[in-house]
């Protein structure tokens, strides 16, 4: 008969507090375990075999049941299992911290060690831990929240939630990996782009970037429409009035001659020679106000673009403004097709046009004053007030002028002309004027039924073409007359031109 064994079972220490004392402990340990071996009654044992099991520190007398041979080696083979059970669940107890209480009951106990033996087929569910972050990790810059857990975004020293961190213009999440900053402010990369890259107004697409990687583009000085340099030259239509390039969504009107005319210049426009006869009596009497009577009638005609390039041709004489002329005062006999009935809008062009031509004699030293059809009346009187001043003075025997005195002259009785229009009871005036001036220029718009904000507006684009003119005869000669005029006044402006034929000093 082979010997009892006694084990001997070294637990590490746990630390921390305890529920019960450690003897009551140990007592209903004990008392578990004899629960545990109690599987049958004394099989054969007697009294002479019961040999002493340690336990810990102390010593603890318990009685082993009696087991014959057969069973002893399946007997030893659970009490080794249920040693190495026991130690797994005191070694786990052992990593606890510092503070941890012991609050398992005994059933508890007995359940896990069970189950140390034994372990379920599928381990319980552990669900994630969140992240937690230190109280005060920071204050999130959008919803001003204490950041205390989960993800968060850090930009420019503030902290956000990602959910707080939202596009400056569209007011969604910034979810993508880059974006672009304005100031402090986020956006969208997509959103940054519609807000700060220039669209052109003609094709409304974003402007390229030319092979610098720069945003290049064109801008009108007046009217700062932004638009793709490609337009300038793919036979993008162009206003003949403001300039404006038409746009891809806007159709102008064509006038059949190369030219074309967006809707608000078409509003105003003066299309036949009938039609214009009033305006040009009141720049007469404008003229008249300002004591400078032209004592001849001089005719005055509505023409075509082709009319008045071969009127040009015939003119021996003259200086005209290249590439474009818009008005002509005749010195020579000619026979000129003026547009007898304004033609109506058919679609984007115009139908339904009558000409007839017309012989002009030469009574004297001005045969005619042509003008080009088509145009704003505030443009179409600018032209007719040019015009009418080379009448004044070839008829007053102002001669052989050089073309920056004649041209810049008759521009600076233009652009007066624009101003008293487009800034009723203008004070600026010449010393020779008169208040019949201010009434025959009201005069000419009461009867258009009045100017709107957009006819200003076109009337202010007109003298800044005439005041920005890079041309020597048209653009430094109006500045050197208008300093002259403002200096000295028109009158002694003029006198000194009739003796010295240049401005004074």
């Amino acid at each position: 008969m082979a010997p009892s064994g006694v084990n001997q079972l070294s637990h590490p220490c746990i630390h921390g507090e305890f529920v019960s004392s450690y003897a009551e402990r140990k007592s209903r340990f004990m008392k578990w375990l004899s629960k545990l071996f109690r599987s049958g009654t004394n099989r054969g044992g007697t009294a002479g075999n019961r040999n002493p099991q340690l336990i810990g520190d102390e010593n603890m007398v318990w009685r082993v049941p009696f087991r014959s041979v057969d069973e002893r080696s399946r007997t030893q083979k659970e009490k080794e299992e249920l040693d190495h059970a026991i130690a797994l669940s005191l070694a786990e107890d052992s990593k606890r911290p510092s503070g941890y209480r012991w609050q398992e009951k005994d059933d508890e106990l007995a359940g896990s060690l069970q189950d140390s033996v034994n372990p379920p087929l599928y381990p319980p569910y552990a669900p994630p831990v969140p992240q937690y972050y230190p109280s005060g990790t920071g204050i999130c810059g959008g919803c001003k929240q204490d950041i205390r857990y989960g993800n968060y975004l850090g930009c420019m020293g503030t902290f956000f939630h990602p959910q707080c961190f939202c596009c400056r213009s569209c007011g969604r999440p910034i979810v993508e990996n880059e974006f672009s900053l304005s100031g402090r402010d986020p956006y969208h990369k997509s959103c940054f782009k519609e807000l700060a890259h220039p669209k052109c107004e003609v094709c409304h697409q974003f402007i390229p970037t030319n092979r610098a990687g720069l945003i290049e583009y064109r801008c009108h000085p007046f009217w700062s429409q932004k638009y793709c340099p490609s337009h300038e030259h793919d036979n993008t239509a162009r206003c003949c009035s403001c300039e404006r390039l038409e746009s891809w969504d806007a159709r102008y009107i064509s006038l059949g001659d190369g030219r074309s005319l967006c809707f608000e210049c078409m509003e105003s426009a003066i299309m036949d020679t009938g039609d214009c006869q009033p305006l040009y009596h009141a720049i007469r009497d404008y003229y008249e106000g300002m004591h400078m009577k032209l004592d001849q009638q001089i005719p005055m005609l509505l023409v075509e673009r082709q009319a008045l390039n071969e009127a040009i041709v015939g003119e021996k004489n003259g200086l005209h403004h290249m590439p474009e002329t818009r008005g002509l005062c005749l010195s020579e006999e000619q026979t000129v097709t003026s547009i007898l009935k304004r033609p109506r809008i058919g679609g984007h062009h115009l139908i339904g046009m009558r000409t007839q031509p017309q012989k002009l004699t030469r009574r004297c030293e001005v045969t005619a004053i042509l003008v080009l059809f088509g145009l704003p009346r505030l443009l179409t009187g600018a032209i007719l007030a040019h015009e009418l001043m080379h009448g004044w003075l070839r008829l007053k025997g102002y001669r052989n002028l050089n073309p920056e005195v004649e041209e810049g002259i008759c521009q600076v009785l233009s652009y007066m002309w624009l101003e008293t229009e487009v800034t009723p009871g203008f004070k600026n005036m010449p010393s020779t004027s008169t208040s019949a001036a201010s009434s025959s220029s009201s005069s000419s718009s009461s009867k258009k039924g009045g100017k709107s904000n957009l006819e200003n507006k076109l009337g202010e684009f007109f003298m800044h073409q005439i005041a920005n003119d890079s041309s020597p005869a048209y653009g430094g000669g109006f500045r050197a007359a208008n300093t002259a005029v403002n200096k000295y006044g028109l009158r002694r402006t003029l006198d000194h031109i009739g003796m010295t034929g240049n401005f004074p000093l």
